[in-house]
């Protein structure tokens, strides 16, 4: 069986590893059996930090992710996002006990608010009865082992997130050689306040989300998963590993990782930095592409109806979420 370091979780005892498998790609596999196969194949390749999230492909991902876990679960370092978004801590345990469900298990490592972005995201999060109550009872029951919340639209979010003063364990956000050089940049803004902090930092969208920047030449898979690896204080780096060639090249790049010296990362940071200037490899801090649907339509804004999650709910006639007349009139 190969090995992957691995690195302690922020200021906790548990430790998981450099690389992480993103669970919405997941979702995008073949199938189910390839889905169940890239999971069996990422444990034993030394990855131990599982991500996903309660809407990711309407359950799909975590019901792929379940059945591929099975009988791994306590050789994993399982995390599920929860999508409220100013609804009520009712709702947020309502959907941590479908997401149990559809993951096989009876707890979860980390448990984390899914998208903050907005500007009163953690106002919404931190009043009476917001998402924050529903995470305090959960750890209570030992339903989650550790707390925290992601986003990758705005620094100045994460950093208001922070200073509602809630014990937050972890915080996950987009760690790139682009983010390096743009206006919202999360290296920049907010890594160095989760360093001082001893918040484990996980990092995401290394190869901006679709990869464009290297199917484009800008940079390799391998520049750019060393160069997030790298970053100070980075627990982990996750990213969507759909195919099982995929799976593969990422698991040879951690299995044989060596960190990047600081005149290698400014070099590369400088050769992004034209295509920095304006997101064109970032789309998810400007554009509706990446926006949460959820978290959207909790605030009242508008979606994006060719965006695939919305096709999929516009089919959907369950849902534990919101209801959605105005798009289905």
């Amino acid at each position: 069986m190969a090995s992957i370091s691995q690195r302690k979780f922020g200021s906790t005892e548990a430790k998981i590893s450099l690389l992480g498998l993103g669970g919405h790609h997941l979702g995008d596999a073949k199938d189910e059996a390839t889905a169940i196969q890239i999971c069996h194949d990422a444990v034993d390749g030394g990855i131990t930090f599982f991500d996903n999230c309660w809407e990711y492909n309407r359950g799909k991902s975590e019901n792929w992710m379940g059945k591929g876990l099975k009988g791994l679960r306590d050789r994993v370092f399982l995390m599920t996002k929860v999508c409220t978004h100013g609804r009520d801590a009712s709702l947020a345990m309502t959907m941590l006990e479908e997401s149990l469900r559809r993951l096989q298990t009876d707890h979860l490592d980390l448990w984390q608010i899914h998208g903050v972005g907005w500007d009163n995201d953690p106002e919404l999060f931190i009043r009476a009865e917001g998402a924050h109550a529903a995470m305090t009872k959960a750890k209570e029951q030992g339903k989650v082992r550790y707390l925290g919340f992601t986003g990758h639209k705005s620094p100045e979010v994460h950093l208001k997130m922070l200073e509602t003063g809630f014990p937050f364990d972890a915080v996950q956000m987009p760690l790139n050689p682009f983010d390096a050089s743009f206006t919202y940049s999360f290296k920049n803004q907010v890594l160095p306040e989760l360093n001082k902090r001893g918040i484990a930092v996980l990092g995401m969208k290394p190869l901006s989300g679709k990869g464009n920047p290297i199917k484009k030449g800008v940079l390799t898979p391998e520049e750019a998963l060393r160069y997030a690896m790298s970053l100070p204080g980075v627990t982990t780096t996750i990213t969507g590993m759909e195919k099982p060639e995929v799976l593969a090249q990422n698991l040879k790049i951690a299995q044989n990782f060596t960190p990047m010296t600081a005149d290698e990362m400014k070099a590369l940071e400088d050769k992004c930095r034209e295509a920095a200037g304006d997101a064109r490899f970032e789309p998810y801090k400007v554009s509706l592409q990446y926006d949460n649907p959820e978290a959207r339509w909790a605030h009242g804004f508008p979606v994006d109806t060719q965006q695939k999650e919305i096709k999929e709910m516009l089919q959907e006639t369950d849902n534990t979420g919101l209801p959605y007349p105005e798009l289905k009139s």
